[in-house]
């Protein structure tokens, strides 16, 4: 079998790539033979990291790239600085906490999450990103095609899931009712980031059932990190928690 043949049963696809031309400059470098395996293997391992990466990227679905880096901290109350430090860490992930980021249009706060869910995918986390009224047609639709335990568990398997634009739509009490048995179920087993234009005395805008939403509040805000980073600053976040305070919404 030739190297070529070899590289690809094992797929070694950047030696299988690169190896004729790094045998060439190797020995117009004098290079030596451990030196030039290591660098070989070491190319190799960069570049399946990357494709790894990339691919974790595509399967989560993000609507639009966005990274920390290009996060302006500074338009935030300074309050916000050291939270935004420590879940850069992502080490909520691995504790399975839940982030809930709430704003006015325009806060950035899907900008916030999405680039959370990159910088877990580079980690190499599985990460699904979707907005709440397509997770909801996508339920009602392998609901359909009888589907839905199929469904629910590829839900639960991701490291992270974003959910995006909670409030924008009301839905009607099937999609809440599946919603908030398709939250409970990964209850626990995995972290959740909610984008919301509504502070948590609202919520029932949206899914109308009080006895629903304070169930659903009671999940999602369990041991979270809560975020109201809306453009003006402070105010509105001590009003949030006082809230959760008041309805004995343990965060």
């Amino acid at each position: 079998m030739t190297i070529p043949d070899l590289c690809t049963i094992l797929k070694l696809t950047y030696i299988r790539d690169n190896y004729g031309q790094l045998i060439t400059e190797a020995r117009q470098t004098s290079q030596d033979p451990e030196s030039f395996l290591c660098e070989l293997l070491e190319n190799e391992l960069r570049r399946r990291t990357e494709n790894g990466q990339n691919r974790r990227i595509r399967y989560a679905k993000f609507p639009i790239k966005k990274y920390l880096c290009d996060f302006d901290r500074t338009k935030y109350d300074e309050i916000f600085l050291p939270k935004f430090k420590e879940l850069e860490t992502l080490e909520f992930i691995d504790k399975k906490e839940n982030i809930i980021l709430i704003g006015t249009p325009g806060a950035g706060k899907t900008h916030y999450a999405t680039a959370l869910g990159i910088a877990a995918c580079m980690a190499g986390k599985s990460v699904l990103f979707a907005s709440v009224p397509n997770l909801i047609t996508e339920m009602k639709e392998a609901m359909s095609q009888n589907q839905i335990t199929v469904f629910r568990r590829k839900f639960e398997s991701f490291s992270l899931v974003i959910l995006d634009e909670l409030g924008y739509v009301s839905f009607e009490k099937q999609g809440c009712e599946m919603l908030f048995n398709l939250l409970s179920s990964r209850n626990g087993k995995g972290s959740i980031i909610v984008t919301t234009n509504l502070t948590f005395d609202r919520w029932q805008e949206v899914f109308h059932d009080p006895t629903l939403t304070g169930a659903m509040v009671d999940r999602l805000a369990h041991k979270a990190h809560i975020l109201d980073i809306s453009r003006e600053k402070g105010g509105r976040y001590e009003e949030t928690l006082e809230w959760l305070s008041a309805n004995n919404r343990i965060v």
